[in-house]
C-alpha cells in the first residue's frame, strides 16, 4: 500500500501559480501511474492531471490543459502539480493518488483562488 501527503496549497490571487507536491511512501510509489485530483465545495471529487509511471505520459482535464503541468520525480518519490494562471473556480481540495486511484485518500491539500 502506498502511502501520500500532499502539500503547497494556499490563498492565491487570480492569475497567481501554485506548485503542490505529493511524497509517496510505503510500497514504493514510483511503480505506479499518479495522478492530482480536486473536489470544490458542494462537488464531487474530479480528475486533474496523470502521469505514467516513466513521467513520459502525461494526461490532463480539459479545464486545466495549457495551465498545470504535472511531473514527477522518481528518485523523491515526489509527484508535483504546476499550477499557473490560475482562476476562482480552481479553488478546491487537492488530492493525490495512484492511476487508477486506489481507495484511500489523503488529506489534501487546500488551494483557494480569490477574484
Amino acid at each position: 500500500q502506498v502511502q501520500l501527503v500532499e502539500s503547497g496549497g494556499g490563498l492565491v490571487q487570480a492569475g497567481g501559480s501554485l506548485r503542490l507536491s505529493c511524497v509517496g511512501s510505503g510500497r514504493t510509489a514510483r511503480t505506479y501511474g499518479m495522478g492530482w485530483f480536486r473536489q470544490a465545495p458542494g462537488k464531487g471529487r474530479e480528475f486533474v492531471a496523470r502521469i505514467d509511471y516513466s513521467g513520459d505520459n502525461t494526461v490532463y482535464a480539459d479545464s486545466v490543459k495549457g495551465r498545470f503541468t504535472i511531473s514527477r520525480d522518481s528518485a523523491k518519490n515526489t509527484l508535483y502539480l504546476q499550477m499557473n494562471s490560475l482562476k476562482p473556480e480552481d479553488t478546491a481540495i487537492y488530492y493525490c493518488n495512484t492511476y487508477p486511484p486506489g481507495t484511500g485518500w489523503g488529506q489534501g491539500t487546500q488551494v483557494t483562488v480569490s477574484s
